[in-house]
């Protein structure tokens, strides 16, 4: 069978995005839509390259510039097809964020949402503590400026694989599938390298995205340029040195060139007590009781962030972690001394009881605070961690 140069490379731009052997109208109409492609007429009116209603066959054309094994000829079944396009870039549901009607703006949100509306490529980097809202900053500022947005969780063993793309075996066939990174360029989305201190070298692989320039893609051959308002914003507990105290275990120390290549960094505090307690109130009924405990919430946090930033423990109560406790506060009939119980469980003993001795001194109509387990407490209290917490109370009221 002879194919003419304009039908190869049609199929060739179809093997690319993930059509072997298969595609639908739609999608060849989307293809020649992206790239500026002549509609493939001979495809549509030949009966020997009818699949089925709407789909048709794909001609071989050997190796499709790529060093892996020949692909099976065998068709592929139009529902696999259909989940291929779902995973790979032909994504056609938006991604831009659900807006969060509670959600109340505070911080660097208005400098976030400014960049994200210019749609100019300006890579940011986020620090800041665990549970201040950086994550979510970007997500509703891309709500807000109606940008789609690719998030990607960085771990220890992201690699290029998860991020550019690689060959995938379905149902026998080897698939080329694009990765997030690629996806987000090519519809000028906002990438989100969420926790991006957890990454290695490996991360290196995305230099030429942070500079805003066109990735090679070695395995299929393959020039991806960005398109307009894509751009890149990371964030991370630490600025890319590591944790000294082992709070964020798995940090790493990372390549001065790869944070170098970010325009600006910015430093994400918790909101001050004003925003919080609009935060909390948008989570629970306007009653008195429910105004009474948030506001108790919002002094018994900045106590013990006061207690942090002096040196006086190791533990700090987020923004995230007093929205956890307004949670179970709504689901366990308002008992205010059981939520807080219930969300405090996850640090040791000392400090859970510390904290909730602390509050006990705040709320006066709180319970009397729960007896540590006997075969896990140590033996006494950390009568320092009490005292500091006492002297930090104190400045608050």
């Amino acid at each position: 069978m002879s194919l003419t140069e304009k039908q190869i490379a049609f199929i060739r731009l179809a093997n690319q995005n993930g059509h072997m052997t298969t595609i639908s109208r739609k999608d060849a109409k989307e293809l020649c839509r992206a790239h500026n492609f002549k509609w493939p007429r001979w495809i549509a009116i030949d009966d020997q390259y009818r699949h089925s209603r709407g789909v048709y066959k794909l001609p071989s054309i050997g190796a499709v510039e790529t060093p892996m094994p020949p692909v099976s000829e065998t068709p592929m079944p139009q529902a696999t097809t259909m989940n291929l396009q779902t995973i790979g870039t032909n994504i056609s549901e938006s991604l831009i964020p659900t807006p969060n009607k509670n959600y109340v703006p505070f911080g660097n949100f208005s400098d976030v949402e400014s960049i994200i509306s210019s749609k100019m490529f300006y890579p940011v980097y986020i620090t800041g503590l665990s549970g201040n809202g950086k994550t979510m900053m970007v997500e509703q500022a891309c709500a807000k400026a109606r940008r789609e947005m690719v998030r990607v969780n960085i771990t220890a063993e992201t690699d290029e694989d998860d991020l550019i793309g690689g060959f995938r075996l379905v149902d026998g066939q080897t698939v080329w599938h694009n990765g997030p990174v690629v996806m987000a360029m090519e519809r000028g989305a906002v990438l989100l390298l969420d926790e991006v201190d957890l990454g290695t070298i490996k991360l290196m692989c995305l230099q030429p995205v942070l500079e805003g320039k066109s990735v090679f893609i070695k395995k299929i051959n393959k020039l991806v340029q960005p398109a307009r308002g894509f751009t890149v914003i990371a964030t991370a507990n630490t600025k890319g040195r590591g944790s000294d105290d082992g709070r964020f275990i798995g940090t790493n120390v990372m390549n001065e060139a790869f944070l170098e290549r970010f325009s600006i960094t910015m430093e994400q505090e918790y909101p001050p007590a004003v925003t919080e307690k609009k935060i909390l109130h948008n989570l629970l009924d306007r009653t008195e009781d429910d105004k009474t405990f948030v506001e108790l919430l919002i002094k018994w946090a900045d106590a013990i962030r006061r207690t942090y930033y002096d040196g006086g423990t190791t533990e700090i109560i987020s923004t995230r972690r007093l929205v956890h406790i307004c949670d179970a506060y709504k689901i366990f009939s308002r008992d205010r001394m059981k939520a807080i119980r219930l969300c405090l469980n996850r640090f040791d003993v000392d400090t859970k009881t510390s904290f909730m001795d602390l509050y006990t001194k705040i709320d006066a109509e709180a319970n009397a605070p729960v007896v540590a387990n006997t075969e896990t407490s140590t033996a006494t209290t950390d009568v320092s961690l009490e005292d500091k917490i006492k002297q930090a109370n104190e400045i608050v009221f």
